[in-house]
């Protein structure tokens, strides 16, 4: 019939950093099943290890696409899927790299210095960089989001609590150093808008 509009259902790539990360993590976890954990042992997680070894260097960043399993995973991919694409439209692909690897660095490196006898795998500093960094999005003329002040009072003050308190298998100060490189860097962007 004439005049009738037809329905079209497109798809978009519409956050490719996000997707792009989304993905390695995926494949990561799958290698990790198939390899019986070595990968990860071997690129997908950060630990004490002669800084003579490349593959030290490697896991400084690597270790953010590795995760303990498909809970861990999901828990951290569902958040970084909610608002990384917002961050990645508002702030550009080449600054969304930016933030994942200085976070990643920074909790890789603080882990390796700090605790030099734990393994740590997983995007969970990412997700409280892209928390800390969603929250203060809304800074103008200088003035810091009183949203941001409660993002940042709950958030870390959560995971300083369960690092004093709580005896888990969480790397709490990921999550911090995390959250603060994500607070820095927003102030940073927007200071740059």
């Amino acid at each position: 019939m004439a005049g009738r509009n037809k329905f079209e259902l497109k798809f978009s790539f519409n956050s490719p950093v996000i997707l792009g990360f989304t993905i390695i993590c995926f494949l990561a976890l799958i290698l990790d099943s198939v390899t019986s954990h070595a990968s990860t042992n071997l690129i997908f997680s950060e630990y004490h290890s002669s800084l003579l070894n490349p593959m030290t260097y490697v896991r400084f960043v690597g270790h953010i696409f590795g995760h303990a399993g498909w809970d861990h995973f999901m828990g951290n991919i569902m958040l970084i899927l909610i608002v990384g694409p917002l961050l990645e439209e508002k702030y550009g692909s080449a600054n969304m790299i930016f933030v994942i690897l200085v976070t990643a660095l920074g909790t890789g490196i603080a882990n390796y210095i700090l605790f030099p006898r734990t393994q740590m795998l997983g995007a969970s500093g990412v997700v409280f960089a892209l928390i800390l960094l969603s929250s203060i999005t809304s800074m103008k003329n200088g003035s810091i989001p009183i949203t941001f002040i409660l993002v940042a009072v709950i958030y870390i003050g959560q995971q300083v609590y369960q690092g004093i308190f709580v005896r888990d298998n969480v790397a709490n100060l990921s999550h911090i150093i995390g959250g603060i490189i994500g607070a820095w860097l927003g102030f940073i962007l927007n200071r740059k808008r």
